[in-house]
């Protein structure tokens, strides 16, 4: 992802179905999320239109954002977004689906050092 290598974001995890896409990206200080996402989509859609000559919008209008609150919300959401194909039929085990960060054929950002653990002894509790 040119925008991750250009220090704009760091990307933790994705998958890329046949008809719509996750990631779970950490935009940098100096970016917002909404930055971020118009700058994949709008490279992307570039980059698609140049190479299979389409004259049509690629991408829905907005996109829905969560913010991650802690540790276990962070892995919640990279399980969810890995298990996708999966869900889908398209493989047996995520790691098969080579469109992914599951498959480990691509290198990911680690975690935000930043994020909250889990407060011990607080069951269900993420502050």
């Amino acid at each position: 992802m040119r925008h991750r290598d250009d220090k704009k974001c760091s990307l933790h995890a994705f998958v890329v179905m046949p008809d719509h896409f996750h990631a779970l990206l950490t935009p940098t200080t100096d970016l917002t999320l909404e930055r971020v996402v118009q700058l994949v989509k709008g490279g992307s859609s570039h980059a698609l239109g140049e190479t299979l000559q389409l004259r049509f919008p690629v991408w829905q209008r907005g996109f829905t954002d969560h913010r991650i609150r802690d540790v276990a919300d962070f892995d919640g959401h990279v399980n969810y977004i890995h298990m996708n194909p999966m869900k889908e039929g398209l493989v047996s085990e995520a790691e098969q689906y080579p469109w992914s960060s599951a498959s480990g054929r691509w290198p990911m950002d680690e975690f935000p050092q930043r994020l909250k653990p889990l407060r011990s002894g607080v069951a269900g509790r993420h502050d």
